[in-house]
């Protein structure tokens, strides 16, 4: 089982260097994935480091902090996302109320030129 997860994690990391070499992913956005895809190796090399961590802060069920774990990386992941698209979204609409006023100014000149 120990050697599926190391596949497994080997295999997503090549999937992110892949998606990052031809652009699909970029660099800025990668490094919570890359991180992820490390963390993820590291444990199916060592999945002993997960029990002495539960051990260590006092989880009885090795399993859920793992778990935890990757329910925190989610939340992590959305509000990157959150915050990327709140940034978007204010170009956006800035770059809408820029092309209105261009659009507006073009069809005054035009009425002038006429």
């Amino acid at each position: 089982m120990q050697a599926l997860w190391i596949i497994t994690s080997v295999a997503f990391l090549i999937v992110l260097i892949m998606l990052i070499n031809r652009r699909l992913l970029r660099e800025q956005y990668s490094m919570l994935w890359l991180l992820f895809g490390v963390v993820m190796l590291i444990l199916s090399v060592r999945p002993q480091i997960i029990d002495s961590l539960a051990d260590s802060i006092g989880v009885d069920y090795a399993p859920a902090l793992l778990f935890l774990v990757g329910i925190l990386f989610c939340v992590a992941l959305i509000l990157h996302l959150t915050v990327i698209v709140s940034k978007l979204s204010e170009k956006v609409i800035r770059l809408t109320q820029e092309l209105g006023i261009l659009h507006h100014e073009l069809h005054d000149r035009k009425r002038s030129e006429s």
